[in-house]
C-alpha cells in the first residue's frame, strides 16, 4: 500500500520569477487531458542505469531503428563506446529486450523478453543467453522456448536457475545441456519452490525465492506449503461466463502458509532442510554471507514484533544439515520493521539498521550482545545506498532536516558522519560499483528534478538532465506553489502540511478545500519534492477554483518510532482525529469556507476518507474514496497483523474503527470507485461497505472498474477517473 509527490515556495517563487519575463501571464489551462493521456508534461528522468563491475562504465536499454539495444557508457563523459546486445541479434530478427542480466564475468547477458505481469513484482518471461562479441544469435534459454520465472546465471555463469510451473529448475549452458528438475511437488495454490507466494511478495517485496551461494554449489530456496491458505476469487469479465481467477490469500487471523530453507548442492542433487516454521512465524529474508558458504536466515514471529537473525554453515562438512547459529535477536512493544541494510564485512561483522534507541539508525553487529551505533540523532535512515569496503563508509539517505527532506550523508566505521548536500528539498543517489561516480538527483516543491554526475568527492562533473524542456512547458502554466506550514493537534503533536492556493487568490472571499491524502504507514504526502502529475492535478483544481491541503498525520514515518508506531492496535484512530483536528484548523480561517471542506485518498486514503466522512462527517462535505479497506478483517495477514495483531486478539481494534460500523453517520456526498480485479485491496471492501450504507438509507455515488487491479489504470482509465472525480467536486463542494 503505498503512493507519494510533494513542494517549498521559495523555489517556485525564484523559478516563477525567471519565466516571468518571457510569459507574465500564462496563456494554457490545465485540463486532466493534459495531465493523464498526452505527453504535455512529460518529465526526463535518468533510468535503467546500470554499474559495470568496473565502476567507470554503465549500461542501459536504447532504443535503435530496429528495436532496442544493451549500450555500454563512459560514466565521466557519457559518451557510449560500445553495443553489446542489439535486439535483432539476441533474436535472430524481430524482438524486443524486456530486460538483461550480466554473468559475473560479464561475458554473457540473460536477456528476458515479452514479460507478462502475475502480481506487483512477479512476472513470467522468456530467456536468451547472449554472448557478447561472440558473433552467434542468443540461444532460447529453453529449447520449447516456454516462459519461466526469476532465471538467475550461476555465479560461474555456466548454469542458469529459474523457476517453472513452481519448481526449481537448473539448466546448464553447455550444448544440448538438459534442465534438470530440483524439486518435484510445486503445485499451483498448493506448494511453491523458489518462488514466494502471494502475501510475501506483497508485504515483503520480495517474488525472488531462491539465491545462489557465492561459490556457486549451493542454491538456498523458500519452500512454500499454502494448501491449507484459504483460496479468494475474482470474476473476471470479457466473456460469456466470466472466469473465476483465484489465488491463495490468508487474511487477518487466518492461516499463513508454512515455509521452509532449503538447500541444494546443485551438482550433487543433494537436498538438506535448514529451518522451518509454521503459519504463525515468517522467515521475510534469506541471504548469503559475503563470499561464504554461511546462509543468513531472518525469522519473525507473527506478531512481527521479534526478529532473529540465525546463521547455517553450510561449509561445515557432512550430508546433515548445519545447526542453527544465533546472531542477533532485536524485540519491540510493537513491531520491528523488515529492512535489507545488509552489509557483510571480511572479518564475519555485519552491519544493518535497527530502530532499537527509537530511530533507524545504522549499526555494526560485532556479536549478539557486541553491538556499536554509528549515527545517531533524533531522524531516520531512510536508504542505505552501499558499503565502499576500500575507505570503509557506508552511504546512505535520512531525514536530519525534518520530514519534509531527505539529504545524503556516509559514515565511517568509527561512527563519523558527512552531510553531502545541504540544498533544502529531496535528494536520491545511485553509486557506481567502485563508489567513484554518482547520479545524483534533486528536486523540491517547486522544482523539477535535476539529475547530476559527481565524483566520489561529491564534485560535479556534468549535468545528466535538468528538465529545462518541462520547466519551460509550466512557464505557459498558472502554477500554485505550495506553502508548507504546520499545527498542532488536540493531543499536542504538530503536524506537518502543504497548501495551495488559486492563482488569483483574494483572501477577502471564503474557497472550498480539497483535503488529499494518505495517511498511513510507510508513506509521507508533505514532502519537499517534485509532485509530478499528482502536482498537477492539484494545479487543475487550484484553477477551478479549490484550495488544495496535505496533511501527515500520526503513525506516518520519518519522524521515529514512537510517532510512526503511535497508531499500534487502533489503525485509523489517531489519524482521523488529526484530520478533524486539521479540519477545523482550516475552518478557522478567514478565506476558508468551513462548510465546504472535502477530502479525497486512495488506499490507505481511501479508508481515511471513508472515516472522515463519517466519523467526521460534521466536518467533511464530500469525499472521494478510492479503493480503500472497509474493515482491515478483509485485509491480508502481514500487513494487517503487523499494526494491529489479529482480529482474535483485538477484536475492537478492528471494528472500532472500520468505516462499515460507522455508515449510519455519513452526511455529506461520498463517491467510492474500486477496481473488480483488485488482487490487494479486494473489491470486496467496496461491496461490504456498498451494503452497510445501503442498509442506513444513505445517499452516495459508486463506480466500478471492471478488470482492474489496485492501480486503477490501463487505456483511457486514468483520465475517465480524474474527470468522473473532477464533475463529482463541481457539483457536490
Amino acid at each position: 500500500m503505498r503512493t507519494a509527490f510533494l513542494l517549498a515556495l521559495a523555489a517556485l517563487l525564484s523559478t516563477q520569477s525567471s519565466t516571468a519575463q518571457k510569459n507574465t501571464v500564462p496563456t494554457e489551462r490545465w485540463s486532466n487531458e493534459k495531465i493523464w493521456f498526452s505527453p504535455t508534461f512529460r518529465s526526463e528522468g535518468v533510468y535503467g542505469i546500470r554499474s559495470m563491475a568496473d565502476g567507470v562504465h554503465y549500461t542501459s536499454l536504447e532504443y535503435t531503428d530496429s528495436g532496442n539495444a544493451v549500450v555500454k557508457f563512459a560514466y565521466r563523459t557519457g559518451e557510449a563506446v560500445d553495443t553489446l546486445a542489439k535486439s535483432t541479434d539476441v533474436f535472430g530478427g524481430e524482438g524486443r529486450i524486456s530486460g538483461y542480466q550480466f554473468s559475473a564475468d560479464e561475458q554473457q547477458l540473460l536477456v528476458s523478453s515479452a514479460h507478462e505481469s502475475i502480481y506487483r513484482h512477479s512476472y513470467s518471461a522468456s530467456y536468451h543467453v547472449y554472448r557478447i562479441g561472440g558473433g552467434d544469435a542468443g540461444q532460447p534459454l529453453l529449447a520449447d522456448g516456454a516462459k519461466v520465472r526469476l532465471a538467475t546465471f550461476s555465479p560461474t555463469g555456466d548454469k542458469v536457475a529459474y523457476v517453472q510451473e513452481n519448481n526449481l529448475w537448473v539448466v546448464g549452458l553447455v550444448a544440448d545441456s538438459a534442465p534438470v528438475q530440483l524439486t518435484s511437488d510445486g503445485r499451483w495454490n498448493e506448494v511453491i519452490n523458489g518462488a514466494s507466494d502471494w502475501v510475501y511478495e506483497e508485504e515483503f517485496g520480495k517474488d525472488r525465492g531462491f539465491y545462489w551461494s557465492p561459490n556457486g554449489q549451493y542454491i538456498a530456496y523458500y519452500r512454500f506449503d499454502e494448501s491449507a491458505v484459504r483460496e479468494f476469487g475474482m470474476p473476471m469479465y470479457g466473456s460469456l461466463y466470466p472466469d473465476p481467477y483465484t489465488f491463495k490469500y490468508p487474511k487477518a487471523g487466518e492461516i499463513n502458509s508454512e515455509v521452509s530453507i532449503h538447500a541444494v548442492d546443485v551438482d550433487a542433487q543433494r537436498t538438506m532442510e535448514l529451518t522451518k516454521v509454521d503459519g504463525d512465524n515468517y522467515i521475510p529474508r534469506i541471504m548469503w554471507m559475503g563470499n561464504t558458504e554461511d546462509l543468513m536466515v531472518m525469522r519473525m514471529n507473527r506478531h512481527q514484533n521479534k526478529m532473529e537473525l540465525m546463521r547455517f554453515d553450510l561449509g561445515s562438512g557432512g550430508d546433515a544439515a548445519p545447526a542453527a547459529e544465533m546472531l542477533f535477536v532485536e524485540e519491540a512493544a510493537t513491531h520491528v520493521p523488515v529492512q535489507d541494510n545488509f552489509t557483510f564485512l571480511s572479518d564475519g561483522t555485519f552491519l544493518m539498521t535497527s530502530m532499537m534507541d527509537g530511530y533507524n539508525h545504522l549499526y555494526h553487529i560485532q556479536g549478539t550482545e557486541d553491538r556499536k551505533q554509528l549515527t545517531k540523532g533524533a531522524w531516520d535512515i531512510t536508504s542505505v545506498h552501499g558499503y565502499d569496503a576500500k575507505r570503509k563508509v557506508v552511504y546512505y539517505s535520512g531525514s536530519w532536516a525534518g520530514a519534509t527532506q531527505q539529504h545524503e550523508a556516509k559514515v565511517d566505521l568509527k561512527g563519523r558522519m558527512t552531510q553531502l548536500d545541504d540544498t533544502p528539498g529531496t535528494h536520491g543517489v545511485s553509486w557506481s560499483k567502485t563508489f567513484d561516480y554518482a547520479i545524483h538527483d534533486h528536486s523540491d516543491a517547486a522544482t523539477p528534478a535535476r539529475y547530476v554526475l559527481r565524483d566520489r568527492k561529491w564534485r560535479e562533473i556534468r549535468m545528466l538532465r535538468d528538465n529545462a524542456g518541462l520547466r519551460e512547458t509550466l512557464s505557459n502554466y498558472a502554477v500554485s506553489p505550495r506553502e508548507f506550514f504546520t499545527f498542532k493537534d488536540d493531543a499536542g503533536e504538530e503536524l506537518n502540511c502543504w497548501m495551495m492556493k488559486p492563482t488569483d487568490f483574494d483572501p477577502a472571499k471564503k474557497y472550498p478545500v480539497y483535503v488529499a491524502i494518505y495517511g498511513g504507514p510507510g508513506v509521507n504526502t508533505v514532502n519537499d519534492s517534485w509532485g509530478g502529475t499528482t502536482f498537477y492535478w492539484h494545479n487543475l483544481l487550484c484553477q477551478e477554483g479549490y484550495i488544495v491541503v496535505s496533511c501527515d498525520p500520526r503513525g506516518t514515518p520519518k519522524r521515529g518510532r514512537d510517532f510512526e508506531h503511535s497508531t499500534y492496535l487502533q489503525l485509523g484512530k489517531l489519524e482521523t482525529e488529526d484530520f478533524i483536528d486539521l479540519a477545523e484548523h482550516l475552518s478557522a480561517k478567514d478565506y476558508i469556507d468551513g462548510d465546504r471542506i472535502g477530502i479525497q485518498g486512495w488506499s490507505y486514503g481511501g479508508y481515511m476518507t471513508l472515516l472522515a466522512m463519517t466519523k467526521g462527517a460534521d466536518h467533511y462535505a464530500a469525499g472521494i474514496s478510492v479503493a480503500p479497506v472497509s474493515n482491515w478483517r478483509f485485509y491480508d495477514s502481514i500487513y494487517t497483523e503487523r499494526f494491529m495483531r489479529t482480529p482474535q486478539e483485538n477484536a475492537d481494534g478492528y471494528d472500532d474503527n472500520s468505516p462499515i460500523n460507522h455508515a449510519e453517520k455519513l452526511k455529506g456526498e461520498l463517491l467510492l470507485v474500486h477496481g473488480s480485479a483488485d488482487d490487494n485491496v479486494h473489491f470486496q471492501n467496496a461491496m461490504e461497505m456498498v451494503d452497510a450504507l445501503v442498509a442506513e438509507g444513505k445517499d452516495f455515488d459508486f463506480f466500478a472498474y471492471p478488470n482492474r487491479n489496485h492501480g486503477i489504470y490501463g487505456g483511457n482509465t486514468r483520465l475517465h477517473l480524474f474527470d468522473m472525480m473532477l464533475d463529482f467536486l463541481r457539483e457536490n463542494l
